[in-house]
């Protein structure tokens, strides 16, 4: 098995494993249909791969179009578990969208960037000047119910189950991310989470990614998930990522086995 990656960090030890520079696509095609997998194109590229030159990527292309912006994901996660949705509203910023945010939400609620993650683009919104203020920069609108939480949970789901979970604490901040100072906490993580984030995962075809999930008055909840998420917590935890994508390839790549033959029928 011959594998090309466009990320060298995340297929570190993969073996049979070459790096191409993402800008050399071109120059290297046929390196590149003459491999077996595609590991971790960027998105610019994954339409090229996945239906002009036919290659098996991974993460999956479910992966990449469901995960590639908040709205996309959250219309995904609604259509398939609705009720594990915050209330949200996704809506184009014209002349109506202030009067629907403030009928249907009440201070304090959040406002998200759709295309930005580890925390960025979040924003508790408590007043109507701060309302103004994200509604001067962003031409769609997301906002979202604000579930008073102190922590939630990153289930990072990789090739066809999860295989690892730990808590985010905020420390002084409504954002629990890692990346924004999220205390990281691994006391174990209740069994009905890990088994609604594979749920969802197999429901929607992806094999990749860091899904956070909150408790809420005994109630799950998704908030987003990441397929290019953080591995500063699994590192410390010992997770070994590259095994686990490297022997869900190969098991992918494995040929059914031979059914056996089934005796001709005979009229008795």
């Amino acid at each position: 098995m011959k594998n090309i990656s466009f990320d060298p960090f995340r297929t570190l030890g993969i073996p049979n494993t070459s790096y191409v520079k993402p800008e050399l696509i071109f120059k290297e095609r046929e390196i590149i249909l003459n491999a077996n997998w595609i590991l971790f194109p960027e998105y610019w590229q994954v339409n090229l791969l996945h239906y002009a030159w036919k290659k098996k990527i991974f993460p999956s292309i479910n992966s990449y179009h469901l995960g590639h912006n908040k709205v996309e994901m959250t219309r995904a996660i609604k259509g398939v578990l609705p009720e594990h949705l915050p209330y949200t509203r996704i809506l184009p910023n014209n002349e109506l969208a202030k009067n629907i945010i403030l009928e249907e939400f009440s201070y304090p609620f959040v406002a998200k960037e759709i295309r930005n993650s580890m925390g960025k683009g979040v924003y508790l919104i408590t007043n109507q000047n701060e309302l103004e203020q994200y509604l001067k920069s962003n031409d769609i609108l997301y906002i979202q119910e604000y579930l008073e939480i102190d922590r939630d949970m990153r289930i990072v789901y990789v090739g066809s189950g999860a295989i690892a979970g730990y808590w985010r604490i905020n420390e002084g901040s409504f954002k629990n991310n890692v990346a924004q100072g999220g205390r990281i906490d691994y006391s174990p993580i209740p069994r009905e989470a890990i088994d609604l984030v594979e749920k969802l995962a197999e429901t929607l075809g992806i094999n990749h990614a860091g899904f956070d999930v909150a408790i809420h008055n005994n109630h799950l909840y998704f908030f987003e998930f990441n397929i290019m998420f953080g591995n500063q917590a699994l590192n410390l935890a010992g997770i070994d990522i590259p095994n686990t994508i490297h022997e869900y390839i190969n098991r992918v790549d494995e040929p059914e086995p031979p059914q056996p033959l089934m005796p001709d029928k005979r009229a008795s």
